[in-house]
């Protein structure tokens, strides 16, 4: 690495009766290209602020090279006080130049003579975004910065840091986005700061070394790692090669799906009235929907048919504008067509969940929200414990206590994913889940959905999230027509460049290849193929013991009547869970290796 222009040693920040982290030492070269990774909570943003300056230490020390101009791109500005964005944009004495600025927002898409009050999360994000870069930063500081943004205002994002000169340090939940531009990583994990000089690309395989070393380390002192100390970093680890047969099962709904889809989704398929795993629960045809009068009006949506069945998993992707949120709508039945119809199952259940958050009332405590301040929740028709239910969703069962208004936006974000997913419903309608979730949360919202029994619609601008997701896209261009994709975003963006590329000339005909040589087919070992063939089986058995163990723990005056029967049983899940997830991995690698022996 390059001689440092910004070097922090021994940072320490006390957060109440605890230390948030401590000795943190970085460094931040003239050209780095940095990703800061960690669960939400972990101090990702409040690192940032550090760097910038912007909060001091309790312990440890800043350094920078004097006329270094460090910027930081908070991740949710703030624009009260300013009657317009522009004058939020070119207010204080750091304010970028006029022109610069005015020469960014044209690039970005946005008038900076709105009205800041009115203006939206996108709106306020990409006048932040200007102000930022137009005031000629050295160290770039990004706090998720594609929040908000479309998909046209993140490609152009990503031009414009892949050209820049300085350095930049990014906090992101678009995978995408982390793997295009970062060339090093720092992951701040329990309150230590760790880098590698890895993009993020290669960040996935270096947290698996580290977690595997520490486990070296673990049994070289002959220390057993306690489940209750590092279940999240275990379970994260299980949970990424659990998603790898999840994604092997997408492709496989995708490959179904197409079968079902004729020309730019027109009905092509026949379903039978008792086929339950095909019953469309949407049926769209011919829909129109246009907004305006005479020469104004312009065309949403134009002339679409459509039929969603259950286990759907729809991505709705396109730019601010585009009409992505007047066919989610449409499909929902919240506004009707002007021409067409629309057809929704009469069992139909759904729930939205909003990008506002609206049920995260500060001053409510997680038990409250999570379930109505008692000790059980209902999820999906089983009883569980809160403090376990937590578990599942990364927390620390300790938090249940805790006020809205101390989780991070991260946290409040996967709180209500919890909230929401336990209740009964066959749709989900998903507005942008992606938002303020970390890595973790992600991989394990990509888990639930996999897992979830009723069809899911997903507006979202995270591409990488799409691609490991949806089984349909709705891609929208703004012109009113609604390309019908089977796969992700990256299948709509395949089939873009296809319809816009020039007709080739047909290739002269090879002559066939001579025919392979058979090879010896090779085979598992014995245990290997003892253990692909026994282990269903005995993962069956664990999910049976937790079940087993789980009812009797929903004895509502079992922790009252013998604390130590509810703690023993609350330890013999924890550990049947890690025996499971364990064997689930390795049950997998093996199906791998059976897939690869064909």
């Amino acid at each position: 690495m390059a001689a440092p222009i910004l070097a922090c040693e021994g940072l320490g920040l006390n957060q109440g009766p605890a230390w948030l982290f401590r000795n943190l030492d970085l460094a931040i070269g003239q050209r780095d290209r940095l990703a800061l990774i960690g669960r939400n909570g972990a101090g990702k943003t409040t690192l940032l602020k550090l760097i910038a300056g912007r909060i001091e230490p309790d312990e440890g020390r800043r350094a920078i090279v004097p006329g270094t101009r460090v910027i930081l791109l908070e991740q949710d500005p703030s624009v009260a006080g300013h009657a317009t964005l522009a004058d939020y944009v070119l207010a204080g004495d750091d304010a970028p130049l006029a022109h610069e600025a005015e020469a960014i927002a044209d690039q970005l898409g946005i008038d900076l003579t709105r009205e800041a009050a009115s203006a939206s999360g996108g709106e306020r994000r990409r006048a932040a975004i200007v102000r930022a870069l137009a005031q000629d930063p050295d160290i770039l500081l990004l706090d998720e910065p594609t929040n908000h943004l479309d998909i046209t205002a993140i490609e152009w994002l990503e031009d414009w840091l892949s050209r820049f000169r300085g350095a930049f340090v990014v906090i992101s939940h678009d995978r995408t986005f982390l793997t295009r531009l970062t060339k090093s990583t720092l992951w701040l994990d329990r309150g230590a700061i760790r880098r590698a000089e890895v993009g993020f690309g290669g960040f996935e395989a270096w947290t698996e070394q580290v977690a595997a070393e520490e486990e070296r380390q673990a049994q070289r002192l002959d220390a057993k790692l306690k489940i209750e100390e590092h279940w999240l970093l275990r379970g994260v680890t299980g949970r990424r090669r659990r998603n790898q047969g999840r994604l092997t099962k997408l492709k496989e709904m995708r490959a179904v799906r197409a079968a079902m889809v004729g020309q730019q989704g027109a009905a092509a398929l026949t379903i039978a009235a008792d086929d339950t795993k095909t019953k469309v629960v949407i049926d769209a045809e011919h829909v129109t929907k246009a907004y305006g009068a005479g020469s104004a009006q312009r065309t949403i949506i134009r002339d679409l048919t459509l039929r969603v069945t259950r286990r759907d998993r729809i991505g709705i992707v396109g730019s601010n504008g585009a009409g992505k949120t007047t066919l989610l709508k449409l499909l929902t039945g919240e506004i009707e067509p002007d021409a067409g119809r629309i057809k929704r199952a009469k069992t139909l259940d759904g729930i939205v969940i909003d990008q506002q958050r609206s049920l995260m009332a500060p001053e409510k405590r997680v038990r409250e929200v999570l379930a109505d301040g008692g000790d059980w929740i209902d999820v999906q028709g089983a009883r569980k414990h809160v403090h376990g239910y937590l578990k599942e969703f990364l927390f620390d069962p300790s938090i249940a206590e805790a006020k809205i208004g101390t989780l991070s936006g991260g946290e409040r974000s996967r709180l209500l994913l919890a909230r929401e997913f336990a209740r009964p419903s066959n749709l989900l309608v998903l507005d942008e889940p992606t938002n303020d979730l970390d890595l973790e949360t992600l991989d394990l919202l990509q888990e639930v959905i996999a897992d979830y029994e009723g069809t899911v619609l997903i507006v979202s601008h995270d591409r990488d999230f799409l691609d490991r997701t949806v089984t349909l896209t709705l891609g929208l261009d703004g012109s009113g027509t609604v390309d019908i994709v089977v796969g992700g975003y990256e299948d709509w963006e395949r089939q873009r460049a296809q319809r816009t590329a020039p007709a080739k000339r047909p290739a002269t005909k090879a002559p066939p290849p001579p025919p392979p040589t058979t090879p010896t087919r090779a085979k598992l070992s014995y245990k290997d193929q003892r253990d692909y063939d026994l282990l269903p089986k005995r993962i069956e058995e664990f999910d049976a013991a937790i079940a087993r163990d789980e009812a009797a723990l929903h004895d509502p005056g079992l922790y009252a009547r013998d604390p130590a029967a509810f703690d023993r049983l609350s330890a013999a899940i924890a550990k049947v869970r890690a025996d499971k997830e364990t064997a689930e991995m390795r049950w997998l690698e093996l199906a791998e290796q059976v897939e690869a022996l064909g």
